[in-house]
């Protein structure tokens, strides 16, 4: 879990005990997702025709592309094969990060999510 992920979660839980989510409209009501109310409505016919075909945005691709290099090179015993596939994650993984514009990820840095999560929530 990223570190956002951990604070909204705090946050979260905080509200809950606070009974701050009590008396909601809509409470005990499932959620209405079959409109796709956060695409523009001149995007609506575009984006159902790309997800009827199965096509996904570049950036999920690369990231399922990213997780199938990960597995793969959990499972290969010849190191230059091992090499050839680590190099072949990290152009990918600097590709993502140039998509998304954020070249830090924090999932990937363990070591520093803890204790940035610490310093944040105080």
């Amino acid at each position: 879990m990223d570190i956002f992920a951990k604070i909204a979660e705090q946050k979260i839980r905080e509200a809950i005990e606070n009974g701050e989510f009590d008396n909601l409209g809509g409470m005990g009501k499932p959620l209405d997702f079959s409109e796709d109310l956060w695409i523009p409505q001149d995007l609506r016919m575009a984006y159902k025709i790309l997800k009827n075909a199965g096509c996904l945005p570049p950036e999920l691709e690369l990231r399922n592309e990213i997780i199938c290099l990960r597995d793969l090179i959990n499972t290969i015993d010849d190191d230059q094969a091992r090499l050839k596939k680590m190099r072949e994650l990290n152009f990918k993984l600097m590709k993502l990060n140039e998509l998304r514009k954020k070249p830090l990820q924090l999932e990937q840095h363990p070591e520093y999510e803890d204790k940035l999560y610490k310093k944040m929530i105080g």
